[in-house]
């Protein structure tokens, strides 16, 4: 009988602790979705930034010498 209720509480806890991993990654996911918008807005933000201030194609965009 100990044995059994022993592992019922073990399996209570991970279940528990499962549930709460879950939540945070979960959670994790949206805020990662939007750092990446963030950056992504950014980037752009900057690239009109280069070509407004230099009336060039930014850097980024242009081919390398070699091509």
């Amino acid at each position: 009988m100990t044995d059994t209720l022993h592992l019922e509480e073990q399996i209570a806890h991970l279940t528990r602790t499962v549930e709460e991993l879950s939540d945070i990654v979960a959670r994790q996911e949206s805020e990662l979705a939007l750092a990446t918008r963030r950056i992504a807005m950014l980037m752009e933000r900057e690239a009109t930034r280069e070509y407004d201030a230099g009336g060039t194609i930014p850097l980024a965009d242009q081919r390398p010498p070699h091509w």
